[in-house]
């Protein structure tokens, strides 16, 4: 047999990069074994027992038991494995005797095209060509729970357990559950420069008119405290990755351009009860998981997509600004441009936290008085809201409490707050005498927009997880 060599971690060591070059040495072996053991110490919930109050001294004190967070030793098995490829599993020796698993589904993915001798070229978290893309989409498509199970029960025998083969018998068996579940969209640009170009006025648009909740850039070098000099300024140069990122409880958003060449956009859910979906693996949650990774993709591009949309014509500005009648004979009341409420609650509306549930009154309310808008009160949120659904900008999603911004909403939304907060208010304070000559040319100034270079691009869609028994 193979030596399995046994690693201690140090705290914030980077337990990936220890374990790569054996999972690269046992790819090329081709062969499934434990590639490496390793051993850190972890918080953890465990059972713990301890004397009852008063009994600290007796000679047979009565015990009280109860789980605690505590630091003990959490073991890595790191498997090489010929449907899943590079794999970790990790446990612990304290009742009830956890495991978690980190499956990648683009090795999974990449291991099926190999079985069905199909050419692809690797990448780092997928496939950056390959030789049938409807091959590897219906590949992808396939990937489910049985293929998770199928993969637990083939290693739970091997490694070492504390549950015996009677115990399995007499029903004491792992039940898998999600502890976390991402879903990503990748798109090669077949020229990357222009898609570069494109994300950079993206992240520049949503600067101001997205409003995520956190717009990062990721360098390539250790950032902490110590670090000199400011990291503020939006810089983009080689070595550095532009990521935007949207939070909605538990779950996250993430897009970033990867290696300069592909936008690759992810969805993260670390609590199924985020979306009311169960935590158990089984179709129906998983598919009902992928269902929400790929709608909230599929939202942020489509999103992103449509601020890049020519702005409404006149017709529309004008109904839009101007009191006019529904359908139904109802009254409508004017959004008028360069209004400080209209201009806020608008530029409320566009953030992309509001693509995955929507947006109840409470939420507006909040993300307004957020913008520094004058006090701002649930029954204004009210009136706005009924004047935006009758101008069309907005809908009632049924049997809830929540509005979602419809597509001519976000195009209206993004034309006033991009026309006041970077034509308007720069050619106004450019006017305003009481400035001085420097400080109004530098409020003139605007960067130059992103360009409308065409490209196409090939979309792949995979899933991976991190599964908890």
């Amino acid at each position: 047999g193979h030596h399995i060599p046994v690693v201690h971690f140090q705290k914030g060591q980077n337990k990936e990069e220890v374990a790569r070059p054996y999972l690269e040495a046992a790819a090329r072996e081709g062969q499934d074994r434990v590639v490496l053991i390793g051993i850190a110490q972890e918080k953890a919930c465990a059972w713990r027992s301890w004397p009852s109050p008063g009994q600290q001294k007796a000679r047979h004190p009565h015990m009280e038991w109860g789980r605690e967070m505590v630091y003990i030793n959490h073991f890595y098995f790191y498997l090489w494995d010929s449907e899943w490829g590079g794999v970790f599993w990790k446990t612990n020796a304290y009742a009830p005797f956890p495991i978690w698993l980190w499956l990648n589904g683009h090795e999974w993915a990449k291991r099926q095209l190999e079985r069905a001798g199909i050419s692809y070229q690797a990448w780092i978290t997928g496939s950056r060509s390959c030789a049938d893309p409807a091959a590897l989409q219906k590949i992808c498509d396939r990937l489910g729970p049985a293929a998770v199970k199928s993969f637990f029960w083939r290693w739970v025998r091997r490694l070492p357990s504390p549950f015996t083969q009677a115990d399995l018998r007499a029903g004491y068996v792992y039940e898998l559950a999600f502890r976390q579940f991402e879903v990503s969209d990748t798109c090669m640009f077949d020229r990357p420069q222009a898609g570069r170009m494109w994300f950079e006025g993206v992240i520049r648009d949503h600067l101001d008119v997205g409003r995520p909740d956190q717009i990062a850039l990721v360098f390539h070098r250790r950032l902490t405290r110590c670090t000199p000099g400011t990291f503020r300024t939006r810089v983009l140069t080689r070595g550095v990755d532009p990521t935007l990122c949207c939070y909605y409880k538990s779950s996250r958003m993430k897009q970033y351009f990867k290696e300069g060449r592909a936008l690759r956009t992810e969805t993260v859910i670390s609590d199924t009860h985020d979306f009311g979906i169960g935590r158990r693996v089984c179709a129906l949650n998983w598919y009902a998981l992928r269902a929400v990774g790929e709608s909230a993709n599929r939202c942020l591009c489509d999103a992103e997509a449509a601020d890049a949309q020519p702005a409404p014509d006149v017709a529309t500005f004008c109904r839009v600004t101007q009191p006019s009648t529904t359908d139904d004979g109802l009254y409508a009341a004017g959004l008028r441009f360069g209004e400080a409420r209209v201009m806020t609650v608008l530029a409320a509306l566009v953030g992309f936290c509001h693509l995955l549930r929507g947006f109840r009154n409470r939420q507006m309310v909040e993300r307004v008085r957020a913008l520094g808008a004058a006090p701002y009160t649930t029954r204004q949120a009210t009136y706005d809201l009924r004047r935006l659904k009758r101008k069309g900008l907005v809908v009632k999603l049924a049997h809830t409490h929540r509005y979602q911004l419809t597509s001519l909403g976000r195009r209206v939304a993004v034309l006033f707050t991009k026309t006041y907060g970077r034509v308007l208010a720069p050619g106004l304070s450019a006017l305003d005498p009481r400035l001085p000559e420097d400080v109004a040319h530098a409020a003139l100034s605007t960067q130059p927009g992103a360009p409308s270079s065409g490209f196409s691009t090939t979309t792949f869609r995979h899933s991976s997880l991190l599964p908890e028994i």
